[in-house]
């Protein structure tokens, strides 16, 4: 449908962005800006990231559950198998993992895997990101690519094809932390991006790839890795209010400050934090952790008094940036990695628009010229 902007009157869409417009109704998060809560089919985000493993929230989102201990175990040996057979795939791959970019490589890399049921659908794409990301970097190192360790669990297998060490507990009870902190959030652009190709019938790997392209998007899936060239600026946190407001001064952003949605600290950049904090006390060193906070600190209050009506503090990036480096994870991968959980709250979206079975087609407003009147 399509309706007419007045003659010569330009047209102010109502809601720009799509700003508070309900295009769907769904089971699987809840965003509270106001007071900053995070909800994920039925848990918020803080008791999720403590109490699961990404195994535990993968059945979570595509059960509606929380799994019992043979459940997870089920999840676990499937998300297995399907790191094999992606890792079987490699040499067919062709120039994918030779592409610059390592989101542009991901997404040309999961166009090779071939559709089928919904169920094998999802399990062999949330298989194969970290495998893809992996071998992509691997390639870039001029290394091998490193064949994926049926004992291992999810986290600890990805640890493991990225750096090539099989990493300690709190290593892999981190990184865990981090993929369910963001396995979902809402209707963001990329999860949008799915459910409209779910919408028109298309298959699971189809929805995936196009969402792909949408977190390719610096506007959405790009911040962490300027957070750390932020952090690297400063260097010292007795610098970090001159630096920021040079940057304010200059018309650029604070990178890692800010969210669209919460009106106070993101919820996930205090579990990612807290995480890190974890890992300084396992003995891991966390040396940009207590300069992060410093900039938090300093960025807050500046925004405060530069704008007093808007509430901009840090969002999940900020604390994912310091969180994965500590991890040893190159800022080159923090995307990949992004969507190697978020594509299990991608692939539970599918599965819930496709149950709605309805085409989403949105209306336009036409604002171009009319035909003239032959003279």
């Amino acid at each position: 449908m399509s309706q007419v902007a007045m003659p010569g009157q330009p047209y102010a869409p109502t809601a720009s962005g799509l700003d508070d417009v309900v295009v769907a109704c769904t089971a699987l998060s809840h965003i509270d800006g106001e007071r900053g809560d995070l909800i994920v089919h039925g848990y918020s985000i803080e008791s999720l990231a403590v109490r699961g493993t990404f195994e535990d929230v993968c059945a979570l989102l595509w059960n509606r559950t929380w799994p019992s201990s043979r459940e997870a175990g089920e999840i676990r040996e499937a998300l297995t198998n399907a790191r094999l057979d992606a890792f079987e795939l490699l040499p067919s791959l062709g120039d994918a993992l030779s592409a610059p970019d390592s989101m542009e490589g991901l997404r040309a890399a999961i166009a090779h895997l071939r559709s089928g049921d919904s169920l094998m659908d999802r399990m062999r794409v949330t298989g194969a990101i970290p495998v893809f990301a992996a071998a992509w970097a691997r390639r870039h190192a001029g290394q091998p690519p490193i064949p994926p360790q049926p004992r291992l669990s999810h986290a600890s297998d990805t640890l493991r094809m990225l750096t090539g060490i099989e990493a300690a507990p709190p290593f892999v009870r981190a990184l865990d932390t981090y993929l369910c902190c963001v396995v979902d959030h809402g209707m963001n652009a990329s999860t949008f991006t799915a459910r409209v190709v779910a919408s028109t019938g298309a298959d699971t790997i189809s929805a995936v790839v196009a969402a792909l392209g949408a977190l390719k998007g610096p506007l959405h899936g790009g911040a962490p890795g300027p957070v750390l060239d932020m952090l690297d600026a400063i260097g010292d946190g007795a610098r970090a209010r001159s630096w920021l407001e040079n940057e304010l001064a200059a018309g650029r952003r604070l990178m890692g400050m800010g969210h669209r949605i919460y009106h106070v600290r993101d919820p996930r950049a205090a579990v990612l934090e807290r995480a890190t904090r974890v890992l300084e006390t396992s003995g891991v060193p966390t040396a940009r952790l207590p300069l992060a906070r410093a900039i938090e600190r300093e960025a807050e209050q500046l925004l405060a008094e530069r704008y007093p009506h808007r509430q901009l503090r840090a969002n999940v990036e900020f604390y994912t940036a310091v969180l994965l480096d500590a991890l040893g994870i190159p800022r080159s991968l923090f995307t990949p990695l992004f969507a190697a959980s978020r594509v299990a709250g991608w692939c539970a979206h599918v599965d819930e628009q496709r149950a709605v079975g309805r085409l989403i087609r949105p209306a336009s407003v036409y604002a171009g010229p009319w035909p003239q009147p032959a003279s």
